[in-house]
């Protein structure tokens, strides 16, 4: 169901033992996913609670699920391969990598998709990315692979991935068709995509460019996944050199406003996606 709401937002339900419960599973667990969640059961009047965990018993969480009739579950790493053989079904956007970031249970029915998948494949026809176009890939993770999964099923058939974990980097390679290099070097390409923690608050590499001043001047698009901060230096060069970005920020909203209508039915607006994000990242 569409939401098409422009009145103000209804009162959420005092909890009660009827309330809907959706959860997450994470080795880190973060508020992003509790508080997006939240706001937008807020915003719709809706019966639900969204709440983290960890866990160090995942097919003991994963049976929770199922025997609670927890509605949905969010997955994030290391847990996002385990689960596989833990639920009932996997659509399409989980088999094409063979990992799952939500769960839907209907019933005990537990089926699994990626939303990573979804919303990296929504980008890319949002802003109208021409298939023909090479690109580079830094990266080889879980995440990459979501990323150059969506790549290769949306048609861009002309891509390298870079990873200098040769065994990971040559294996997402060859699967989805793509060259590899350990390194960027002097590679430029017109798409640049970073799926690797470079960038990232906090992390060694903070305050470095996932590619190189010349990559970027030489490209047209660039797509860092990175969320925090979404204005990465790679993004920020990419601004200042006027190309055309795909944020991390862009990334993380459209994939949890995915998780939120398979948990309830309803598709939030771009606006209360963009306002669920922004109170989640505060």
């Amino acid at each position: 169901m569409t939401d098409t709401a422009t009145q103000p937002a209804p009162t959420r339900p005092a909890l009660n033992k009827d309330t809907k419960l959706c959860i997450s599973l994470a080795a880190r667990p973060s508020n992003f996913g509790t508080r997006f969640h939240n706001y937008l059961y807020e915003q719709f009047g809706l019966d639900f609670v969204y709440k983290a965990f960890t866990t160090t018993d995942l097919a003991g969480a994963i049976g929770g699920v199922r025997a609670l009739g927890i509605r949905g579950c969010s997955v994030s790493m290391p847990f996002k391969e385990d689960v596989i053989a833990l639920v009932d079904e996997l659509d399409a956007s989980a088999t094409a990598i063979q990992s799952v970031n939500t769960i839907v249970n209907d019933d005990g029915f537990l089926r699994a998709y990626n939303t990573d998948y979804i919303a990296a494949a929504e980008l890319l026809r949002s802003n109208a990315l021409d298939p023909a176009t090479p690109f580079l890939l830094r990266g080889s993770g879980g995440m990459a692979k979501a990323v150059a999964a969506a790549l290769r099923d949306s048609g861009f058939a002309d891509g390298t991935i870079i990873a200098r974990n040769e065994r990971s980097g040559r294996a997402l390679a060859d699967e989805l068709g793509y060259g590899w290099l350990a390194e960027p070097g002097t590679a430029t390409a017109p798409l640049l995509v970073n799926v690797t923690p470079i960038g990232m608050a906090g992390g060694a590499q903070a305050a470095e460019s996932a590619f190189t001043a010349g990559a970027v001047a030489a490209s047209d698009t660039v797509f860092d996944v990175v969320a925090l901060p979404a204005e990465t230096p790679l993004i920020l060069a990419a601004r200042a050199a006027g190309k055309t970005v795909i944020t991390g920020a862009e990334v993380i909203a459209l994939q949890a406003a995915e998780q939120f209508e398979r948990y309830t039915g309803l598709r939030p607006t771009p606006e209360r996606v963009l306002a669920a994000s922004a109170f989640a990242r505060a």
